[in-house]
């Protein structure tokens, strides 16, 4: 203290002390009280502005005050230094990198292989409220603080629980394996007051330059507080209880309190492992759930972490209806399959269209008209195949995610990968039943996008596309779709077996030359199984039709005997000489210097089989005079050296003119054969250039979109079903039945987009799959086959092939059952279902469940008696079925039931299940939650009082909101209020996560 224009006379220590501040408006005066004892020191100012100034000031200075403002400081440095928001919280380095960029090492936390490495659930208890009426809305984000980086990053938020000072959050936070975190990472809790849940900006979108939003926007601070993770794990009940303060420090304003969680411990800290029971393993008709093993066994994880990637996790709490509490595990993860298989197909695209394209070449000379008809279909074809490879360029260069965002949809360079392909996986542990899985494939709808649906889809396309070929006949020969692939088969055929029947016959020889017998057996026994399926493959009327077709195209021809079409079902493609013989005939100009026998081809095909009679019999003639020389060579042994020496030159000799005729009948044969087909094809192509090439490639858009998701569901599907032998069974005996759920609408586009959709998914019983054993640490599976022909083969590490049974091992190929139901649910199928037309979703769904009726039926028929199900459950499958078809019939506006039966056979004859819409994004989210919350309900007792709670959770702090923000960079459905109004009730998402979006 001091005198004006004088020293200091006093000095006055202001720890320990407090303010007394006189209320009267004209007083200007205030007293310091020491808890010492000392005498009050009074103080009295010019004004009483200057009072109120020496009053913050006062009670600024003493050191508690002091300690409170830096660490207030230290927050708000921590809160601008936030370089990262939730979204790019998962983009984190792995764990090796961080430790290898020479920061200090610090303590892991001990984990199962292949589990999130941290897990906690949260409660407040006793907040206080800004005034004394106010009911809190609250909600906590969770934020990491790295030991190294010092940086605050926002990693996630549990959802809002309403008008309680105590709120019990549902929603946990997961760290998943590969994220950083260690026993010295610190992390903040800050609570929040909702005020507006429409206004809550901060949770439903990214915040521009990753700053924090105005705290008066949606939502108030309440108070926060921090922990390290060390103590959370270490501490012996597993559970912290902190005190929540205000920014400053200064003030509590309630607790709360972590709690440690690990799926699979209960109460009494027993764990409840993953089992199945041995009852249930004999039954192919079970929920699906597996093994421990087939969820955390160590065994699966290099196979499985090659075709997912970027896995989202999110953790729940659920009360059940005997108030126990479920612990809920949901996991979305993308997949490298989504850019590995596209790119697998186009690449036999190509090679598939350059044999074709030779083929044509090869077809030899042709008449000017047919010759001009091949030069124009050659030069459309090169075009096309160009096209292709420039896609496959372009894929190629591709790096970064490997997932295609809904925004990337209409991209040309991008038109074979499928849109917003995940995983959706849902880890249910109950108190009182088996763990369990349950996953649906997340999709957009496979459509070409890019072509458009100007002029409709697939199905409509093709069916208008046939009609105009079957008038094309004076332009060329019109050769029925069977017809078409018949040929196209047959040339498979040919290009797989006369390789395969070259090599057997060389083998032949060299196991004469050695004068092996039982080498010599085995040899013919190969060639002459090959050489069988060569000579059935052309017992069709088709390729005698099309090389009498082909000998009409020559440049001069007659026919020995008139040509008379045929009515046979086999013999369509003839030619259609009725409609246009002078076209058939050739042209006058050309000369007829030659003639055709129709009896010729018979001749030379039956040539291969007599030439193998042949070599059959030399072979037996063979061994029977080797048996004899065996038999005298026990009388005079040195007689027998003598013929063993020349009768094993005799073998090679007597058998190499034979097998030589062999192979030039066949390749008479094949060069006829190969013609004939090319033909057949040259005919289909020329009926319809350009619009041939323009569906064959929409076509071949779609199902590459199709079969991605399919390969990705059938990997997961296998992995997941290892241990159980009734599935493995059922798949190699029936087959897998993969149900898609569709909800695009019939109107505008949409109805495009389900025209593509349901030609594509019905393509795929095109695709038969293989399971064979890894020969290195490449996972992905292997694509083989033609358009209308394809095997996947699924590579399985050793110990995991091991487990399948002998047929699987043994190559056994799997048959697909796709099956599609669609039900449009937003606004645009109001407009259907009063203005417009429904049919096409009618139909779709009418052949679908006839098609699914087939299934169930090969499943009751195929699998033996000790597989089936109970009587009670075979009458459930049956009841859902009968059901399922009379919604079907019903043709109910937006029957929804119709999903959720669908749904529930799949799951029941444990199937492959598919959620698609438009971009797999919106009304994707909505289903997939909703089908989670029921099968917790139906399947693990979720208390009731909790459904819609447990709804809004998933939908607005589940993996779903984040697969929006991967898509558009925003945490908002895309929906508006008047859409929503036309939405089934529960296909509604909660107020404040929807709102304009791009999409």
């Amino acid at each position: 203290m001091k005198n004006k224009n004088s020293e200091a006379s006093e000095v006055v220590i202001l720890e320990c002390c407090w303010i007394v501040e006189f209320r009267s408006k004209t007083d200007v005066s205030i007293v310091l009280k020491f808890q010492s004892g000392e005498p009050d020191l009074y103080l009295e100012a010019a004004s009483k502005p200057d009072c109120q100034s020496w009053v913050v000031a006062l009670g600024e200075a003493n050191s508690e005050g002091l300690q409170n403002k830096i660490q207030q400081l230290r927050r708000l440095i921590m809160e601008i230094r936030e370089e990262r928001s939730s979204d790019e919280a998962r983009q984190f380095l792995p764990s090796s990198q961080v430790d290898s960029l020479g920061e200090p090492q610090f303590t892991s936390i001990q984990r199962i292989a292949n589990e999130p490495k941290l897990e906690f659930s949260l409660a407040c208890k006793d907040l206080v409220a800004a005034t004394r009426d106010r009911k809190l809305n609250t909600f906590i984000q969770v934020s990491v603080v790295h030991p190294a980086e010092h940086i605050l990053t926002r990693y996630s938020s549990t959802e809002i629980v309403e008008g309680t000072r105590d709120p019990l959050f549902l929603t946990g936070v997961t760290f998943p394996p590969e994220y950083p975190i260690y026993e010295e990472t610190k992390i903040k809790l800050a609570v929040y007051d909702v005020k507006d849940k429409s206004q809550d900006t901060v949770r439903t979108s990214v915040l521009p330059d990753h700053k924090e939003p105005r705290a008066d926007v949606g939502r108030s601070f309440l108070g926060c507080t921090t922990f390290r993770v060390g103590d959370l794990v270490k501490s012996k009940e597993q559970q912290l209880t902190l005190t929540l303060r205000t920014s400053d420090g200064g003030r509590t304003v309630g607790t709360i309190e972590v709690n440690l969680v690990k799926m699979g411990e209960l109460e009494g800290g027993e764990t409840d492992h993953i089992t199945t029971d041995a009852q249930d393993q004999k039954c192919a008709l079970v929920r699906e759930c597996t093994a421990s093993e087939g969820i955390s066994g160590k065994d699966n994880l290099p196979s499985l972490n090659a075709v997912l990637k970027n896995p989202i996790n999110k953790l729940y709490r659920f009360p059940t209806s005997d108030n126990k509490w479920m612990r809920i595990r949901e996991q979305m993860a993308e997949t490298t399959l989504s850019f590995h298989v596209p790119k697998e197909l186009i690449n036999l695209h190509i090679k598939e269209d350059m044999r074709r394209n030779q083929e044509l070449k090869d077809l030899g000379e042709l008449a000017p008209h047919w010759d001009n008809m091949r030069k124009s279909v050659i030069a459309h074809c090169d075009q096309m195949l160009s096209m292709y490879q420039d896609t496959l360029a372009e894929l190629g260069k591709h790096t970064g995610s490997s997932f295609k965002s809904s925004c990337s949809k209409g991209e040309k360079t991008l038109e074979f990968i499928p849109i917003n392909l995940h995983l959706q996986r849902m880890h249910v542990h109950s108190p009182r039943l088996k763990d369990a899985l349950y996953d649906v494939i997340t999709v957009g709808a496979p459509a070409a996008h890019f072509q458009g649906f100007k002029n409709g889809g697939l199905r409509k396309l093709l069916s208008k596309f046939e009609a105009e070929r079957r008038n094309t006949g004076y332009q060329c020969i019109y050769y029925s779709p069977e017809n078409t692939a018949k040929a196209k088969e047959v040339l498979s055929n040919i290009n797989h077996l006369q390789p395969l029947i070259s090599s057997h016959a060389d083998l032949l020889l060299n196991s004469a030359s050695q004068r092996s017998p039982d080498s010599l057996k085995n040899s013919l026994k190969m060639l002459s199984e090959k050489t069988e399926l060569f000579v059935h493959a052309f017992k069709d009327q088709l390729v005698r039709s099309a090389l009498l077709a082909l000998y009409t195209a020559r440049p001069g021809c007659v026919l020995k005997k008139p040509a008379v079409p045929r009515n046979n079902a086999e013999e369509e493609g003839d030619l259609q000489h009725q409609g246009h013989p002078s076209q058939i005939k050739r042209q006058d100009s050309i000369p007829h210097h030659s003639e055709y026998d129709e009896e010729e081809w018979d001749r030379v095909w039956a040539n291969v089989g007599k030439s193998l009679n042949c070599v059959i019999a030399m072979v037996d003639r063979l061994l029977e005079k080797d048996i004899s020389n065996v038999k005298e060579g026990e009388n005079d042994p040195s007689a027998a050296d003598c013929k063993v020496l020349h009768a094993g030159g005799d073998w090679y000799e007597q058998l190499y003119p034979l097998v030589i005729t062999l192979k030039d009948c066949m390749g008479e044969v094949v060069t006829r054969a190969k013609q004939s087909m090319a033909f057949v094809l040259l005919q289909e192509l020329a009926c319809g250039l350009p619009q041939c090439l323009m569906l064959t490639l929409r076509r071949d858009i779609v199902f590459s979109q199709a079969l991605a998701g399919l390969v990705c569901g059938f990997i997961i599907k296998l992995h997941t079903s290892l241990h159980d032998q009734g599935f493995l069974q059922q798949l190699h005996t029936v087959g897998l039945l993969v149900q898609y759920e569709g909800l695009l609408s019939t109107y505008s586009e949409e109805a495009g987009m389900l025209e593509d959709m349901a030609v594509g998914i019905s393509d795929l019983q095109k695709v038969m799959f293989k399971v064979i054993e890894a020969k290195s640490e490449d996972f992905l599976p292997i694509i083989t086959g033609r358009r209308e022909h394809y095997i996947i083969e699924v590579q399985l590490p050793a110990k995991m092939f091991e487990l399948l049974p002998q047929e699987i091992k043994e190559g056994k190929l799997i048959r697909m059952y796709p099956v599609l139901f669609n039900v449009g649910i937003n606004e645009q199928q109001t407009l259907a279902e009063r203005f417009g037309d429904t049919s096409l979703q009618e139909n779709i769904n009418q052949e679908n469940l006839e098609l699914l009726k087939e299934y169930y039926k090969l499943f009751t028929e195929k699998m033996p008696r000790d597989c089936l199900p109970h009587f009670q459950e075979q009458n459930d499958l049956k009841g859902l079925l009968e059901n399922l078809h009379q919604n079907i019939q019903a043709k109910k506006r937006k029957n929804v039931e119709i999903m959720w039966l669908a749904a529930t056979i799949c799951r029941k004859l444990n199937g492959v299940r598919f959620t698609c819409c438009k971009s797999a994004k919106d009304r994707t989210s909505m289903s997939v939650t909703l089908e989670q919350c029921s099968i917790l309900r139906d399947e693990h007792q979720l208390h009731k009082d909790f459904f819609i709670r447990a709804l809004d959770c998933m939908r607005r702090e589940g993996c779903r909101i984040e697969n929006v923000l991967k898509n558009v960079k925003c945490r908002k459905y895309a929906f508006n209020m008047i859409q929503l109004m036309a939405f089934p009730k529960y296909y509604r998402p909660p107020e404040g996560t929807y709102g304009k979006a791009d999409t």
